[in-house]
């Protein structure tokens, strides 16, 4: 078993030891303190389905926590909607934000393993910037991980993926994911 106190995610020793020195000269930052990292990352599974079954509320649960390493939170509807059959305070999704050790665990895990296995994978979209240095991608089945067990899953749902970054431009994000290998397209 791993020692926590001691052991460092791989991309974080990749940051720290080639990363932040590749930033430093691209960009010119005059001080360390200005080179970007990353913050944290943020997966949500919506569930529109729950309306009608909410057992399925709670097997996007487990699978979500599965995929994080950390216990997925249940997210609820905040007003009625009376044309899509929803009440105010009823479960609709689930969500997980990872920061520290966890978050480089799972973005290596995004990047070498997952990704990789989507089919017809051609690469992410480098456009997805939100102009504050964030990134944010979807995918369609979150089976692609290796930690959900095909025989015992009973629906693929689609997950939102978003990286969240100190950067303070679209270009310095880009930069600073290109250095941990994310396949963009373009």
């Amino acid at each position: 078993m791993l020692d926590a106190a001691t052991y460092t995610p791989r991309l974080k020793t990749v940051y720290k030891d080639q990363i932040r020195a590749a930033m430093k000269e691209e960009f010119g930052y005059k001080n360390d303190m200005q080179i970007p990292q990353l913050d944290k990352i943020v997966l949500n599974m919506g569930i529109g389905e729950a309306v009608k079954d909410s057992k399925k509320i709670k097997s996007a649960q487990a699978d979500l926590t599965a995929i994080a390493g950390q216990k997925a939170v249940i997210t609820k509807a905040r007003n009625s909607i009376a044309g899509f059959r929803v009440r105010e305070e009823m479960p609709l999704g689930v969500k997980v934000t990872l920061r520290g050790a966890r978050m480089y665990e799972f973005l290596d895990r995004l990047i070498t393993i997952a990704l990789p296995r989507v089919r017809d994978f051609r690469g992410v979209k480098g456009t997805s910037f939100d102009g504050r240095g964030n990134y944010a991608m979807g995918i369609k089945e979150h089976i692609v991980f290796p930690e959900i067990n095909f025989d015992q899953i009973d629906e693929v749902w689609g997950m939102d993926i978003i990286i969240c970054t100190t950067a303070k431009t679209d270009a310095e994000a880009k930069a600073l994911l290109k250095n941990f290998n994310m396949p963009f397209n373009s």
